[in-house]
């Protein structure tokens, strides 16, 4: 008998916190950047007439230097947490030769 009797409150019990998140406990999730790192003060130091390496000490190894547009270099970050992001940030540059010659920024 009473193992009949722990078997049916455990079987109330779950049935009661089979559908309430609430009652689980949360766990911490880690907030994670992805990418080259972009901060405002960086693009504001961009000039066009600088040379990759100056661009590359000033924003670092692109995320994307794509093989078959070499006049182009990609900077990429995300910021996120929880499977939530909360920014991402874009950055395209453009040479010409070893000259940067445009550059385009795009965030959220």
């Amino acid at each position: 008998m009473p193992h009949i009797s722990l078997r049916a409150t455990g079987i109330l019990l779950l049935s009661l916190t089979a559908g309430c998140e609430s009652l689980l406990p949360s766990f911490y999730t880690v907030p994670v950047r992805q990418g080259n790192y972009i901060d405002q003060t960086l693009i504001a130091q961009l000039r066009t007439g600088m040379t990759r390496q100056q661009v590359q000490r000033l924003m670092g190894t692109p995320l994307i230097a794509d093989p078959f547009h070499q006049n182009r270099w990609d900077y990429y970050y995300q910021y996120g947490q929880g499977g939530n992001i909360s920014e991402q940030r874009r950055v395209t540059l453009f040479f010409s030769g070893d000259t940067l010659t445009n550059f385009e920024e795009a965030a959220n």
